[in-house]
């Protein structure tokens, strides 16, 4: 087949490029590479046999050509950011979206797949199992709460709740990328569905592995630990490192992308992509400590980002159904992204300007402090 791969110079996409490259696939890549994720330009790691255009989803134009003649459409294309810039995350995740539609209806694309990009973030704070045993969907911590440094979900009668693996049946987005996300989901299932283009959206939770931008605050914790670690620093761990999260391997990712596209099945369907099992994050940063062999303990100063959700794990079970499984682990993950940072000549120490950026969002705050 000839594959169009929106975001193919980025993480996800790139590393499915490849895949499909290996697999016998003509690929054409189309991305914008936009600051700060490509800092540098185009990376060198996009392979020379996949075609590239450079373009934004948001050009009906410049999109159109780059869909013409493909059989299949992975949409990775996404905006994502601490930035207040509400609308950008919408014209890009679900405006583009509904673009590479519009696109195929109009001019009668005969599409074998469109996989689609979602992420785990459209669950917001997950499913929980409050003292009564009553399921529920909390909302967004409050402020004040997190100002005192009171971090766990509670019921509505104020008690502790118990946080549950999260299936694809919840949808409860608290920001503007996991609302934007579940705009994109619904346009890309429902339109799908409509115009008979066989659709599938992937609800990727934290994707971990080489080619993560350094340069994107948004990457996650094994891009700030390695990056601390590296320039021998203590990390900063937010809250009191106890949440629960689920880390999912970029080889583990591109297993289930390829299922997506292979599986009938699969179609019209969303699926969570996830690790299988939850980590706490002091977990995961000794993790990045053993793989360095660094005597560095992580800093645990009370500081927390105001909307980060406190625990979230994604039920992988429908996914597995389908006959994927993840086969790697979190600590594989590290190994491969220390790899590959130390192969970077170049990486320049931009922890704290990362830092420093967050506090003038607002974003990351301190309890205790009025």
């Amino acid at each position: 087949m000839k594959i169009l791969v929106t975001g193919g110079a980025g993480f996800i996409g790139s590393h499915t490029a490849d895949r499909l490259l290996a697999e016998g696939h003509a690929v054409r890549i189309f991305d914008n590479l936009s600051k700060p994720v490509h800092l540098k330009g185009k990376p060198s790691y996009v392979r020379p046999e996949a075609e590239f255009i450079e373009g934004d989803v948001r050009d009906k134009a410049a999109l159109s050509r780059a869909m013409r003649g493909v059989d299949a459409v992975f949409h990775f294309a996404a905006y994502q950011d601490y930035l207040p810039d509400f609308s950008t995350f919408f014209h890009v995740n679900a405006a583009g979206t509904a673009l590479v539609y519009e696109i195929a209806v109009e001019e009668s694309l005969s599409l074998r797949k469109m996989v689609v990009a979602s992420s785990q973030a459209v669950a917001g704070e997950g499913l929980y199992r409050d003292a009564d045993g009553n399921l529920f969907t909390p909302d967004i911590r409050p402020a004040a709460q997190l100002a005192r440094g009171e971090w766990e979900i509670r019921d509505a009668k104020g008690r502790p709740a118990q946080y549950l693996p999260t299936p694809e049946t919840v949808s409860n987005p608290q920001n503007q990328y996991g609302l934007s996300k579940l705009s994109q989901e619904q346009l890309a299932i429902n339109l799908g569905r409509r115009y008979g283009i066989p659709t599938v959206a992937m609800r990727y939770s934290i994707v971990q592995g080489p080619r993560q931008s350094f340069y994107n605050a948004y990457s996650g914790a094994c891009r700030i630990f390695c990056l601390h670690m590296h320039f021998d620093k203590a990390p900063v761990v937010y809250e009191d490192g106890r949440q629960a999260r689920d880390y999912v391997n970029i080889r583990d990712v591109v297993d289930a992308n390829l299922l997506a596209l292979n599986e009938p099945r699969a179609d019209y369907r969303v699926f969570n992509v996830g690790g299988g099992r939850a980590y706490t994050v002091l977990e995961f940063a000794d993790m990045v400590r053993r793989e360095y062999g660094k005597d560095i303990q992580p800093v645990v100063p009370g500081q927390y980002r105001y909307g980060d959700t406190r625990h979230i794990v994604s039920d992988i079970t429908a996914l597995r159904a389908l006959g994927w499984e993840p086969r790697r682990t979190p600590a594989d993950s590290v190994r491969e992204y220390v790899a590959y940072l130390r192969q970077q000549t170049d990486v320049e120490d931009i922890l704290d300007y990362a830092q420093r950026r967050m506090k003038q969002l607002d974003v990351v705050r301190t309890a205790g402090r009025g």
